[in-house]
C-alpha cells in the first residue's frame, strides 16, 4: 500500500458495494481505480495528472463520474453508518454546522455558449458569489463523534439559517435488521445562526432536544414583547461545550486538498468526493 490509498480494512468494507461489469473486455481493477479517486481527492492534482500505476486517467475519472451520478459513495457511506448504528456506535447528539469553500477557477466554467444564463448555472452547480468570489457551502450533520452523517451544498453565499432542515432531513442510516432507517436526533447543538423561531419549532414537532443559543436581537425583540414574550429558550453549557466536534470534522474533511478547494465542475461529482471523503472517516474509526 502506498500513501494515500485504501487499506485493506478500508477495501474490504468497500468491495462488496462496487458495481461490477458482468459481460465486456475485461477492465482495470476495481481497486486500482479506486486507489486512484482516493490519491486525486487526497492531493487535490488534475485528472489528466494521475501517476500511471491507476491506469489511464480516462477510466479513473469516467469510473468516478459514473459513480457519481449512481450514488455509489453516497450508499457506501450509509452502509458504514448501518454497521455502526447496529453495533450502538454512533451518538446520536448530532451538531449542525457549515463552511465555505473556495472554487477553483477551472470548476468555475460550467457554463456552455448559447445555453441557459450564468447565474442560472451557478446556482445549478452550487456555486456562488461572497467577498472572495466563486464560492461553495458544505452542510454538514455530524454524529457525537464527529463523523459524517449526511451533506448538502448550496451556492457560498446561503445563510446557515435558511439550510438548518435539509441536513437533517437527509440524515437516513438503515437497519441491518427489519425496520425504518433511523432518521431522527436525539439532540441537536447548533451555534446562534440557527437561532430562529421556525427551526426551534419545528425541532419540537419532531421531539428533538436542542441546544443553540439565542441571539442578542432575538433576546431584546423578546423583552420589548412584554408579558407576550414568552417562555426564553434553555442552553445547556455543558452540552453547547461539544460543539468543536463539528469544527474538528471540517478539519479532517479540509485535509482532503480536493475538498478544501473544489476542483470539480459539477455539484453532483464534487458531492460524491465529499461521500468518498466521509466514508474513509467512517472506516478510520470504527
Amino acid at each position: 500500500m502506498r500513501r494515500h490509498e485504501l487499506t485493506d480494512q478500508e477495501w474490504e468494507l468497500l468491495a462488496p458495494l462496487i458495481p461490477r461489469a458482468v459481460t465486456g473486455r475485461p477492465r482495470v481493477e476495481d481497486r486500482q481505480v479506486i486507489n486512484g479517486m482516493v490519491y486525486k481527492i487526497r492531493t487535490g492534482i488534475s485528472w489528466r495528472d494521475l501517476p500511471e500505476r491507476y491506469g489511464p486517467w480516462k477510466t479513473v475519472y469516467t469510473r468516478f463520474r459514473r459513480y457519481a451520478l449512481d450514488g455509489v459513495f453516497t450508499r457506501a457511506l450509509q452502509q458504514i453508518q448501518a454497521k455502526a448504528d447496529a453495533a450502538g456506535d454512533i451518538d446520536w447528539l448530532v451538531q449542525i454546522d457549515s463552511t465555505i469553500v473556495r472554487v477553483h477557477q477551472h470548476a468555475a466554467a460550467t457554463g456552455r455558449k448559447g445555453g441557459s444564463s450564468g447565474r442560472t448555472n451557478r446556482n445549478d452547480h452550487a456555486l456562488g458569489r461572497s467577498r472572495g468570489g466563486l464560492t461553495t457551502k458544505i452542510h454538514l450533520a455530524c454524529d457525537g463523534k464527529g463523523r459524517p452523517l449526511a451533506i448538502l451544498l448550496t451556492p457560498g453565499q446561503r445563510h446557515d439559517s435558511v439550510c438548518a432542515q435539509p441536513p437533517l432531513e437527509r440524515i437516513r442510516v438503515p437497519r441491518t435488521s427489519l425496520g425504518r432507517p433511523h432518521c431522527r436526533a436525539d439532540q441537536v447543538v447548533a451555534d446562534k445562526a440557527y437561532s430562529s423561531r421556525g427551526f426551534r419549532a419545528h425541532l419540537r414537532k419532531r421531539g428533538i432536544v436542542h441546544t443553540i443559543p439565542e441571539k442578542a436581537d432575538q433576546r431584546r425583540h423578546r423583552l420589548r414583547r412584554g408579558f407576550r414574550r414568552g417562555r426564553p429558550p434553555g442552553l445547556d453549557r455543558e452540552t453547547y461545550r461539544q460543539r468543536n466536534v463539528t469544527e474538528r470534522c471540517f478539519n479532517r474533511l479540509k485535509g482532503f486538498r480536493g475538498i478544501a478547494t473544489r476542483y470539480e465542475k459539477t455539484a453532483t461529482s464534487y458531492e460524491a468526493a465529499v461521500s468518498l471523503a466521509s466514508f474513509l472517516l467512517w472506516a478510520r474509526s470504527v
